[in-house]
């Protein structure tokens, strides 16, 4: 079978072990230009034109490299029609939501938005406006906005509707709110409280605190249009515009029919292989979501004691940017999953949250990364590193292999 490897593919031949592939149906896909152009005809809430006037300075949020998103296709329909509403060019800034990843070069950025790159620039998290707070129980949290977003008139935001760990789903305010956003949130957000939380799961949007937290941070940031699509297996399948919490539910359900592979209660697997690819498998950081997103989605389907297997290529090995590297730092300066983690529980410094769950998967199972660049590194942060998928599946094992594990929803076949 193939499995992804960076761009390309490896193949991997388990005749050893007992094989079952989750491929989910798919959907079909869709051209993204007409798709958002429909989305922009027939939006969810007050049209664009109803949204923006024509002296308006606008910002609009797009993700960074670390995300599959067609920005430049989305970010083309819209400046059309700002165009036609009266909008300058030169009224617009698009501001690249990183987070606390790298900035990206301007050679990635050119690449990301062709023509329109020199519209970019990188957020910066230390330059940041308050526009308000969120309520956390016993404090508020300040909801900390980039200035080029803060300062504009109107904001708007592209994104991607896929399954997220913490959200259930992006998209819709995230791209705004983290992307464009400071530690304070992403503190609060990724901190040890919120990620505890039962209702933060996979998959889930309703009655998630974690994003009904992203949605009331995005009304105090004033993002006022999202356009986002969704992806399968076909590729996009769909693409819907207006209102942020419209956009992620109608996507999200689109989303979990072409996702979702059901799996047995009674089935339990020694090992699953976890396909992630690029841009995800480019760092360690990023890589880890595959095995995340299999342990700790709607149905874990392994044995007590059972591994997961991530072929990962990691060019950049555990990560260039804040989050990356304190990521890095908690698991390389760990003896053991279950200390870090009990220590972890106390509090961490954003960015340190994949560490946190990385830690809470590790301390029920084997996390093995193959076909690496960067074997020291994976060794270094408690987990395995290994030539090829092969190496690190025992004979006889009852293998479950999910080539693209962050697109792919494991749901209880009861």
């Amino acid at each position: 079978m193939n499995l992804p490897l960076g761009e390309g593919t490896i193949d991997v031949s388990l005749p050893a072990c007992e094989v079952t592939v989750a491929e989910p149906p798919g959907g079909e896909s869709v051209a993204v230009r007409s798709a958002a152009e429909n989305a922009l005809d027939d939006p969810l809430g007050p049209a664009l034109s109803e949204r923006v006037d024509p002296d308006d300075d606008v910002a609009i949020v797009v993700t960074d490299i670390t995300r599959k998103a067609p920005d430049d296709v989305l970010l083309d329909v819209l400046l059309e029609r700002l165009s036609s509403r009266g909008v300058a060019r030169e009224q617009v800034t698009v501001v690249i939501g990183l987070g606390l990843h790298r900035p990206m070069t301007d050679a990635e950025i050119e690449t990301m938005l062709g023509p329109h790159a020199e519209l970019a620039v990188n957020h910066d998290p230390e330059s940041v406006v308050e526009v308000g707070t969120v309520d956390a129980g016993e404090r508020d949290v300040p909801v900390e906005i980039g200035e080029p977003v803060a300062e504009a008139d109107t904001v708007l935001s592209t994104g991607v509707v896929e399954p997220h760990q913490y959200a259930g789903f992006s998209g819709g305010a995230k791209t705004v709110v983290i992307g464009a956003g400071s530690e304070s949130i992403i503190r609060y957000t990724h901190g040890p409280e919120m990620l505890a939380n039962d209702g933060v799961r996979l998959g889930r949007v309703d009655g998630n605190p974690f994003r009904e937290t992203l949605d009331a941070a995005g009304d105090l940031a004033g993002v006022d249009f999202s356009v986002n699509p969704t992806y399968g297996p076909a590729g996009v399948l769909g693409v819907r515009a207006g209102d942020g919490r419209r956009v992620v539910r109608e996507l999200a359900a689109v989303a979990r029919d072409a996702l979702s592979v059901s799996v047995p209660s009674d089935r339990e697997f020694d090992a699953v292989v976890c396909g992630v690819g690029a841009p995800k498998d480019a760092n360690l950081y990023q890589a880890t979501r595959g095995a995340t997103y299999v342990a700790l989605g709607d149905r874990d389907p392994l044995r007590d004691g059972g591994r997961l297997v991530v072929p990962a290529e990691l060019p950049e090995g555990a990560g260039d940017g804040t989050g990356e590297q304190r990521f890095h730092r908690r698991l390389s300066e760990a003896t053991d999953a279950e200390t870090l983690y009990r220590e972890m529980r106390e509090g961490y410094e954003p960015g340190a949250q994949r560490a946190f769950v990385v830690a809470r998967v590790l301390r029920e199972y084997e996390l093995h990364v193959t076909n690496s660049e960067a074997p020291d590194v994976v060794e270094a942060c408690l987990m395995r590193a290994e030539d090829e998928v092969e190496d690190a599946l025992e004979a006889g094992s009852e293998v479950l292999v999910v080539p693209d594990a962050l697109n792919t929803l494991l749901v209880d076949g009861r």
